[in-house]
């Protein structure tokens, strides 16, 4: 009992905050659920970015829901990447069961179903929901070419083509326009760049196609684009006052990992390059759920992983808060791994060797504890159980406590296709970024310019062509007064005109001078 209560006080000590808060669960000690144990989270605390994992079944989905939920009731818009599709049910009130009951019963609440404010969103055009899309102007030359993964004499070039379209005003709007480019400056626009911005390989050009012709193959096509979205859309608060949950629908993306790390890394940069300095607020601006979080790193370039890095180092300080859901925290860089502050650690499983390894690890990332054997208890973790730790006001980490979480308000199950429409019905966005732009851009603009100097090339092909026909018309013309019958033939009939004129005036023929006695 006294280590109870002395557990109780560590928990108390520990987990209570100034500032606004809510309750994720209730301390278990000696597989006990400790009453007043209970766990809070700090919304002061929530941009020091967060890790949920576990093994599959073990409760990761419903944590992020509770905490989507409390945060959404806290005023915090929340942006949830939906990999498997089971997020969606946010958007409808849940239904108590046996379980809820008796999860309830254990660690003392009452349950009030809930639907949240949701916005349904998507990267594709055969998925329903608000069209998400980014311009390649957005992404810039630096981030591009870390997404393409091209070196250094690549990268030039890419700089070279956003120089060269800047400067003679033919936006970037789609691959298709950055395609059309690098085919213009490989062929007939060679000359030109070159005079200007300096040689560049057929080689490199080649190669940078090919890169991007992979990333088309991911359909990244569906992503670039007009209209643009705005970041602020994500930031919107409902009308009752609560935090609306923008869920992006990124179920085709599961074997699309370079377009799932595209979008995500230029969510952030977006975020980053759009929101003021904030320094520490009381509550978040904007918290981001990424479920399935390996997905971002699994072909992931050293140049990319440095790119996260720094923007989730950074974008603490606009008051947007990471968290990555996934099953082994082994799953996220290490480098990226320090910068989370708030650790869900689920059940992990050990069948191999390997998976007894990992375990090891994982307990030793958490805070030294006098209350658990860690490394044993990770795998006996129930359902809707897990490990907690956070930083406090102060950055030190809180006790770790083993935690029984409370149940979700929102439906544990996904909406159907009648309530996603309805859903969508009544959606703000909806036709706001319904309808795909195609605005005038570098592809229409070099065409022009190509059919312009076909065109061109034609009309002086036919003036060649006709002043060769004019040209030899007169030679022939010419030959055929030169030639010697011909000439013969002239001055025979010039003879006979001036014979016959001489006649017609008395004057001509032998004839006539002999009548006259001259002779």
């Amino acid at each position: 009992m006294a280590d109870k209560e002395k557990f109780l006080q560590a928990v108390k000590d520990g987990y209570t905050f100034k500032g606004e808060t809510f309750r994720i669960g209730t301390g278990v000690a000696d597989k006990e659920v400790v009453a007043g144990a209970d766990v809070f989270l700090a919304l002061k605390t929530m941009n020091r970015h967060g890790l949920i994992a576990g093994a599959t079944g073990t409760g990761k989905t419903k944590t992020l829901q509770v905490l989507a939920e409390g945060l959404s009731d806290a005023s915090v818009p929340v942006v949830l990447m939906d990999i498997k599709g089971d997020l969606s049910g946010i958007a409808a009130a849940g239904v108590s069961n046996a379980k809820i009951e008796e999860r309830l019963k254990s660690i003392g609440g009452e349950y009030k179903p809930a639907a949240f404010p949701v916005e349904l969103m998507t990267l594709s055009a055969d998925k329903k929901g608000v069209r998400l899309r980014a311009t390649v102007s957005e992404f810039g030359p630096i981030l591009l070419s870390k997404i393409l993964g091209l070196n250094d004499t690549q990268q030039g070039i890419v700089a070279m083509i956003f120089k060269f379209c800047d400067d003679n005003k033919m936006p970037l709007l789609d691959l298709k326009d950055f395609v059309k480019i690098i085919q213009y400056i490989s062929d007939e626009g060679k000359d030109t760049i070159e005079k200007d911005y300096g040689k560049i390989s057929t080689s490199s050009t080649g190669t940078i196609l090919r890169k991007v012709i992979e990333l088309q193959q991911q359909g990244a096509d569906a992503f670039f684009g007009e209209p643009s979205f705005d970041v602020d859309d994500l930031l919107r608060i409902s009308d009752d006052g609560r935090g609306m949950i923008s869920i992006i629908r990124v179920m085709e993306l599961q074997d699309r990992p370079k377009l799932f790390s595209t979008f995500m890394l230029s969510l952030l940069a977006e975020l980053y390059a759009t929101l003021p300095e904030e320094g520490d607020m009381d509550k978040p601006k904007l918290i981001l759920f990424i479920d399935e979080a390996h997905l971002v790193f699994q072909e992931a370039n050293e140049a990319l992983l440095q790119q996260i890095e720094t923007v989730i180092k950074l974008i603490r300080s606009k008051g947007v808060g990471i968290f990555f859901c996934t099953q082994n925290p082994q799953d996220v860089p290490a480098s990226v791994l320090a910068q989370l502050g708030l650790k869900v650690q689920h059940a992990l499983r050990a069948f191999t060797a390997a998976d007894r390894k990992v375990i090891k690890q994982a307990a030793e990332n958490y805070p030294e504890t006098d209350f658990y054997d860690v490394d044993e208890l990770l795998t006996q973790l129930g359902i809707g159980e897990a490990f907690i730790t956070m930083l406090n006001e102060k950055g030190i980490p809180t006790p770790l406590v083993h935690t029984m979480l409370v149940p979700p308000r929102s439906r544990m199950d996904i909406l159907s296709d009648g309530e996603v429409d309805t859903l969508l019905t009544k959606s703000k966005l909806e036709k706001k970024y319904a309808k795909t732009l195609d605005s005038e851009s570098a592809y229409e603009i070099i065409n022009a310019k190509l059919e312009e100097a076909a065109e061109k090339t034609k009309a002086a092909e036919e003036e060649k062509v006709q002043a060769k026909e004019e040209k030899k018309a007169a030679k022939e013309e010419k030959g055929f007064f030169d030639n010697p019958t011909v000439k013969q033939v002239g001055r025979t009939a010039a003879s006979v005109i001036t014979r016959s004129l001489l006649g017609a005036l008395g004057l001509g023929g032998r004839s006539t001078r002999k009548k006259s006695g001259w002779f």
